[in-house]
């Protein structure tokens, strides 16, 4: 996939004609990008173990010059890959240089592989930085811009986004760039916030029979916990839920439980909807253990996802490439909620995007395998190279047209200030 991204610098501060030179990279990439696609397909990896396709990832990049530093964020299966300068400025407002990320995910799903197209996502990503670096010269064309290509693995269990985050690795970037397949094309990805909340009520053992005064059920204060939880569910708002199961509930039938532990996910349509939920959870548990004469824990399980807030500034232009590609998007249906995702916690920090292309018909689904079949499908690949293209030509908007990073933090700010 080696080129020479230095000798068509001259002419790239144009920005359509970086946009035709995007569009001859990534068709002459398609090929390799679609091998790559499909090495990952064939070898699917799940949440932290995705050794193999992060090499190849970062192998990727590293041959046609990006400087790669692998295991970031204390992950090992996580990366980062620059080209260009070392930053952008602060909120796109201190003066420094654009940086604009191209997130990669790669985890598969125990037992049903590449069912949610994370092959695809890192196909695309990985197209759209060699091709925009390609097409704009080292260093985007002297802007002193950054490139920067992002490997986040585990976004299906325990959040690596929300790992590299916390290590900082956004600080200074205005732009972060990424796409999903799915069963709908639409501009933005309506995605809830969540979180994992592990609840273990303590009590006393006891034989039920021959001492059965002498015991505090554990166990049935867990299922009094999911009674009222079942009250509770009928009042939530939209986006809103509580799914939980029993993961400990004694040991024997003839002893009273001592301990019995419950795993909930929670999800609320923004995250401050989320952070109530899980109080009223804390609330339940406290008031059943106080019922029942047990002790109770509440503890998070997992990093929580933030909900997802979309840049329109940035999907909008994504949207108006992607028209090149004869893929046109609409909004999401209102009150229509895809999941939940660690990009969450990245769209709350910078402009981000996550919009969906389609590669199955609306009647289907993704965590399915006839998903995971269609993610090697002809359908996928002109997803993946389409979106590929669109990417990198949002990614030299970012660099390339000063205005845009400027509007996408305005536009992020009043979303945040909203509330939204």
């Amino acid at each position: 996939m080696s080129r020479t991204p230095e000798a068509r610098a001259p002419e790239a501060r144009d920005p359509e004609s970086v946009y035709a030179r995007v569009r001859e990279e990534v068709a002459a990439r398609a090929d390799r990008l679609w091998d790559v696609g499909l090495a990952l397909h064939r070898e699917p990896e799940t949440a932290y173990e995705e050794h193999g396709a992060s090499r190849l990832l970062a192998d990727e990049l590293e041959r046609e010059g990006f400087r790669v530093e692998r295991g970031v964020a204390g992950l090992p299966t996580a990366f980062a890959a620059r080209a260009g300068g070392s930053g952008g400025g602060e909120g796109g407002t201190a003066g420094g240089r654009p940086c604009v990320a191209l997130l990669m995910e790669y985890d598969a799903l125990p037992l049903l592989g590449h069912a949610c197209g994370h092959n695809l996502i890192a196909a695309a990503g990985l197209g759209a930085a060699l091709a925009a670096r390609a097409a704009l010269g080292e260093g985007g064309d002297g802007t002193g811009g950054t490139l920067l290509a992002v490997g986040a693995p585990a976004e299906e269990r325990g959040g690596g986004k929300v790992a590299e985050v916390a290590a900082g690795l956004f600080e200074g970037v205005d732009a972060a760039l990424m796409f999903h397949p799915g069963v709908y094309d639409w501009r933005w990805a309506p995605l809830t916030a969540s979180a994992q909340i592990r609840v273990g009520f303590h009590g006393r053992a006891a034989h039920p029979t021959g001492s059965p005064t002498e015991g505090i059920d554990a166990l049935g204060a867990l299922i009094q916990l999911f009674n009222a939880l079942g009250v509770l569910h009928k009042r939530l708002p939209s986006g809103s839920h509580v799914q939980g199961i029993v993961t400990d509930g004694g040991r024997a039938t003839n002893i009273v439980p001592e301990y019995a532990e419950g795993l909930f996910g929670l999800r609320g349509g923004t995250t401050a909807a989320l952070e109530e939920l899980v109080e009223e959870l804390r609330t339940c548990a406290r008031g059943v253990a106080l019922a029942t004469g047990t002790t109770v824990e509440v503890t998070d399980a997992a990093g929580r996802y933030e909900h997802f807030r979309d840049n329109d500034v940035l999907s909008g232009l994504f949207a108006g490439h992607l028209e090149r590609s004869g893929i046109t998007l609409s909004e999401p249906v209102a009150g229509v909620y895809l999941g939940s995702s660690d990009i969450g916690n990245v769209s709350t920090r910078v402009p981000a995007i996550h919009p969906f292309l389609a590669i199955m018909g609306a009647d289907g689904s993704d965590h399915t395998p006839e998903f995971a079949e269609a993610a090697a499908g002809p359908r996928a690949r002109r997803a993946m190279l389409a979106a590929a293209e669109a990417l990198a030509c949002t990614a030299v908007d970012v660099l390339l047209r000063p205005d845009v990073p400027e509007r996408a933090w305005d536009r992020f700010r009043e979303k945040a200030a909203a509330g939204l």
